[in-house]
């Protein structure tokens, strides 16, 4: 769908403006409603997807994450337990909020194959996506303003209790599969998320994507640490992401991560989606050379000044260089046995 409409609105620039018709500043302004031109600016901006959803109470889905953390799958996670009704109700994050404006950009790549590097989760290869994406989407905030005067807003990027997948979804931009990460048919799940939630009242994207997973089951098959339950959700206490990742309530152990050095990518990289996804090359998504380059004895010498300055702006400095070096020793004595 995202990519229709982006082939249909640049037919219709070009067909107005080589006939003559009208200019192509004209089309813009005058033959676009306010939500295309915000998912044109969005393309123009380096972002794969860009929907539109009207904001509203997502109730069913608010209580289905309170169903989830009733029964212990939160892994420890505290702050997923507070501000759960903000998550899904924008409104109560900002005031006089309307709609929600939901973009991605796709990281998919092909799978690194370095000693170390293979063991660290894509999206952590490069520069935090928190910072890129925050960027990008303040300039699409910025160009909303230029069209209307009186918007007002917030821009977040898994800064603030708002359910990320869930909106996607509700702007059409796919839907949760099996591993409980958002599916997009031709760009797969590997997908970073950002939103702006704003006064504007746009038109929505009122068509959601059908569930595409049908009777797949390769990622619930593949996890190594069986953490993907059956209705679609994860066992936070159980997956080596929140593990590797996150660490909460005094965790004195990190159990068996199965090799994975920051994250895990198996349940994405055996979906079909990702197999048939297209390689997207972003230049602020690009992977950070000494990561691929360095092997277990070179990561086992860096100190924290080397650290920081080769990987400081990446996800692997909320983890910090410790605990990453204790994982590379574990790693080589299991990989030696």
């Amino acid at each position: 769908m995202q990519l229709f409409l982006k082939t249909k609105i640049i037919f219709f620039v070009e067909k107005l403006y080589f006939c003559g018709t009208i200019t192509n500043e004209e089309v813009w302004f005058r033959h676009m409603s306010l939500s295309e031109k915000i998912r044109c600016r969005a393309y123009e901006l380096g972002f794969d997807l860009c929907g539109v959803a009207a904001c509203r109470p997502l109730t069913e889905r608010c209580d289905d994450f309170q169903r989830w953390l009733d029964s212990g799958y939160d892994g420890g996670l505290e702050y997923l337990k507070r501000n759960v009704q903000k998550r899904f109700d924008p409104s109560l994050l900002f005031g006089q909020a309307r709609s929600v404006i939901v973009c991605g950009v796709s990281y998919n790549r092909l799978s690194s194959v370095g000693e170390v590097s293979s063991r660290i989760a894509t999206y952590a290869h490069t520069v935090d996506y928190h910072i890129t994406i925050k960027q990008q989407l303040f300039r699409l905030f910025d160009y909303l303003k230029e069209l209307d005067p009186q918007a007002s807003g917030r821009v977040f990027t898994d800064t603030a209790p708002i359910s990320e997948k869930s909106w996607a979804v509700e702007a059409g931009l796919g839907w949760i599969g099996r591993h409980s990460l958002l599916v997009h048919p031709r760009l797969g799940s590997f997908l970073l998320l950002g939103e702006i939630v704003t006064t504007v009242q746009l038109d929505p994207d009122e068509t959601k994507m059908r569930d595409g997973c049908g009777n797949c089951r390769r990622c619930v098959e593949a996890c190594p640490a069986q953490a993907i339950l059956a209705d679609r959700k994860i066992d936070a206490g159980k997956c080596i992401a929140r593990r590797t990742i996150e660490r909460e309530n005094g965790e004195e152990t990190e159990g068996n991560l199965h090799g994975w050095v920051f994250g895990c990518d198996v349940c994405q990289r055996v979906c079909p989606y990702n197999s048939k996804a297209p390689i997207l090359d972003h230049e602020q998504f690009r992977p950070i050379p000494e990561l691929e380059q360095l092997d277990a004895v070179s990561w086992l010498a860096l100190d924290d000044s080397d650290f920081d300055r080769l990987f400081g702006k990446t996800p692997l400095a909320r983890c910090g260089l410790r605990r990453l070096q204790d994982r590379i020793r574990k790693m080589g004595n299991k990989d030696s046995k």
